[in-house]
């Protein structure tokens, strides 16, 4: 049996909905999950949620559109968030703003065209003491330097590419048995 996107979808809303309750309290872990694995939440998406928790669209709409780590655009495979506080300033954000707009290709605010790195600014993170501070999908990076983002970058970039070939593999078909018979004669 085939399952559809929306089937799959479906289900993993209820599975955070179950675990979580069937609230408005489930909202923000459902919108997460949501988000983490489509990489982006649709109008369908908030709809579906909307009716699991019994709750108005224009709620999910809200919900997502308020907080910066759930909004329902579509981002990338590694989404790079540098925090834009004034401690960050005087810590050197700039510089790093600089290298990774450079190293990535991208302003922030964008996406690459690949759909593998999203450039972002950030609100505090709380890493006041220790900026500049930026967070790559939940991996938190402190006392940033051009020439440590630069590898930070780099490091991404392998990643990426270890995914697209291991996606490339396994979307190969395998050759059919009689194929590789008659290649054997």
């Amino acid at each position: 049996m085939l399952i559809t996107d929306r089937e799959r979808l479906r289900d993993d809303v209820l599975a955070v909905a179950e675990l979580t309750g069937n609230n408005r309290a489930s909202l923000i872990p459902i919108l997460r999950e949501v988000k983490r694995k489509y990489r982006g939440i649709d109008n369908y998406a908030m709809q579906l949620i909307a009716d699991v928790l019994g709750i108005h669209p224009v709620e999910v709409d809200a919900v997502a559109t308020f907080y910066a780590f759930v909004q329902p655009r579509t981002e990338g495979r590694f989404v790079f968030r540098l925090c834009r506080t004034f401690s960050c300033e005087l810590a050197g954000k700039e510089s790093v703003a600089k290298q990774l707009e450079r190293d990535l290709g991208i302003a922030f605010g964008e996406t690459t065209t690949d759909g593998s790195f999203t450039l972002e600014w950030a609100n505090c993170m709380g890493m006041c003491d220790q900026g500049p501070a930026m967070l790559v999908n939940e991996e938190v990076y402190t006392r940033l330097t051009p020439d440590s983002v630069h590898e930070i970058v780099k490091e991404y970039r392998n990643r990426s590419e270890r995914f697209s070939s291991q996606a490339a593999q396994v979307s190969r078909p395998a050759p059919s048995p009689r194929l590789i018979a008659e290649c054997d004669s």
